[in-house]
């Protein structure tokens, strides 16, 4: 029997926003796939997870200050050339800028987590299933025959012109929703994330929020608490069908 949190969600929720790098697509373990061979040939002796890690988190750091200082939106790609540059130079590792970009565009053929498309054919006849990417519109796009699953709505921060978890973000989404389907009540839409980061910035907005807590750790202490913890999408469609 759900609990009563998961008995209202699953009542007032109309639509699912998902993140896409790394809630939908397992970014880490196959970035780490495409990586590893560029790596072995380079003569690198370090770890491809760890050099995956580095790029990441980079990325991420540019992100958020692309977004902090607010001096007009800087394109994902544009932010991995910079961070996969200054992660190769850690690193040691020659390189060219075609190297740079052909890393970039690995993002681009991410495939899904093996329980996430079968989930969401099972929720798609029941709510209204969309993206919400930090990604460009074009990569997104690409990454559409990767995934492997039509999406109502895929929206990228390129409209907002900032990255999550900026404010702006959420409220841009809310709005397309809003244009493409008809009003649909903010406390309807449940955003779906395996970042913290990303949960937080959607409820501090007035979204519903959704962990999926694959790497088994530790929310935080963030008073923008998720409504909801899984462990996977496989648990999330069986509280929401």
């Amino acid at each position: 029997m759900l609990n009563n949190s998961a008995q209202i969600v699953k009542r007032e929720t109309k639509a699912l926003l998902f993140d896409q790098y790394g809630t939908i697509v397992d970014m880490q373990s196959g970035l780490v796939e495409m990586v590893t061979p560029f790596l072995k040939k380079k003569g690198w002796a370090g770890n491809p997870s760890q050099f995956v890690t580095w790029w990441r988190r980079k990325h991420f750091e540019d992100s958020m200050i692309d977004s902090l200082i607010d001096q007009g939106h800087t394109p994902y790609r544009q932010i991995g050339h910079r961070a996969v540059s200054q992660v190769m130079g850690r690193a040691e590792i020659a390189y060219s800028q075609d190297e740079v970009e052909w890393l970039i565009s690995c993002i681009e053929k991410l495939k899904p987590f093996p329980d996430v498309v079968e989930s969401l054919e099972a929720l798609k006849n029941l709510y209204r299933l969309c993206i919400l990417s930090n990604g460009d519109r074009d990569m997104l796009e690409t990454a559409k025959k990767y995934i492997g699953f039509n999406f109502d709505l895929t929206i990228s921060v390129q409209e907002a012109g900032a990255f999550k978890p900026d404010r702006r973000t959420y409220a841009e989404a809310e709005n397309i929703i809003h244009q493409k389907f008809g009003e649909i009540e903010r406390s309807g839409i449940l955003f779906v994330a395996n970042h913290a980061f990303d949960c937080i910035g959607a409820k501090a907005y007035g979204f519903r929020s959704v962990f999926i807590d694959r790497r088994k750790r530790p929310f935080g202490e963030s008073p923008f608490q998720p409504d909801l913890i899984v462990e996977n999408f496989d648990e999330l469609a069986d509280l929401l069908t």
